[in-house]
């Protein structure tokens, strides 16, 4: 998963300003609002494993599990207990692992993806790369996952080798959102700082990795503002019970519910701020 400061985000938007005297303002269609999907109380509690056998004990609403990985009998066991299904998938990477890697073609991938093997960037304006998403979406309905988290959705901000715009990435998220309303799915918007005043009205959540080590936390506040949920992951403070209660004490101020998770999301240990 990528986590991105930004401060990658002002050259781009320098660029624009210098090349047109002012920044223009993104272009978004209107959101999807209507339709019978899972909408997540602002104080949700939740609970986010991505790898190894998933631990379902937590007393919380919200399971964020993978999309491809996670066991039927799960998902079952979640809904049998009035737990809430998210599945994850990346939507803006390539992963070599996944079974329809193959449908991707050489020009829809980018550069690879910092320390993560086998990743590399997708062109997200490709009709290629939206269709295999849009199958995705049909899976996680076919699933029986009650919303979808798809990660990677901030390229534009990165160096992905690709000419990707913040157009483009507002055109490709809400994209995204509107077809998970349109089957019914709650999404949320994973990280992607930098546009949440355009894509809050799209998005049923968030869930943000890490704000607080960029001092960026209170760029989520849109998302409160709106009766929105904000799951906040935080990667340290594993074994620093001072400093993990520090930071409960801001997160919530703002209304976040934050978690202390390993930065492999392998379920080994959990730290809540919820009571």
């Amino acid at each position: 998963m990528s986590s991105t400061s930004l401060f990658n985000v002002l050259p781009s938007v320098l660029s624009a300003v210098l090349s047109t005297g002012t920044a223009a303002a993104p272009a978004t269609d209107p959101a999807v609002t209507s339709g019978d999907w899972y909408r997540p109380a602002v104080d949700v509690n939740a609970q986010v494993q991505l790898q190894g056998t998933p631990n379902i004990s937590y007393d919380v609403e919200l399971y964020v599990l993978d999309l491809f990985d996670t066991d039927s009998a799960v998902i079952d066991a979640l809904h049998a207990d009035g737990r809430k299904m998210i599945c994850y998938f990346s939507a803006g990477t390539f992963e070599n692992w996944r079974d329809d890697a193959g449908r991707f073609t050489a020009a829809d991938k980018g550069r690879r993806l910092g320390n993560w093997p086998g990743e590399r960037w997708l062109d997200v304006r490709s009709q290629n790369v939206r269709a295999i998403m849009a199958d995705r979406l049909d899976l996680a309905v076919q699933r029986g996952c009650d919303g979808v988290d798809p990660d990677n959705v901030d390229g534009y901000s990165n160096r992905t080798g690709l000419p990707l715009t913040y157009q483009d990435q507002i055109d490709y998220n809400t994209w995204l959102a509107d077809q998970a309303h349109q089957r019914g799915l709650a999404i949320s918007l994973k990280n992607d700082l930098g546009q949440i005043d355009d894509l809050v009205a799209h998005f049923d959540f968030a869930i943000n990795e890490s704000c607080h080590e960029w001092d960026e936390c209170e760029l989520l506040m849109p998302f409160i503002q709106a009766g929105k949920p904000v799951v906040h992951i935080n990667y340290l403070y594993a074994d620093d019970p001072v400093g993990r209660a520090e930071l409960c004490l801001y997160t919530q101020s703002l209304g976040f519910n934050t978690l202390t998770l390993p930065q492999l999301l392998d379920g080994s240990f959990r730290h809540s701020c919820n009571p």
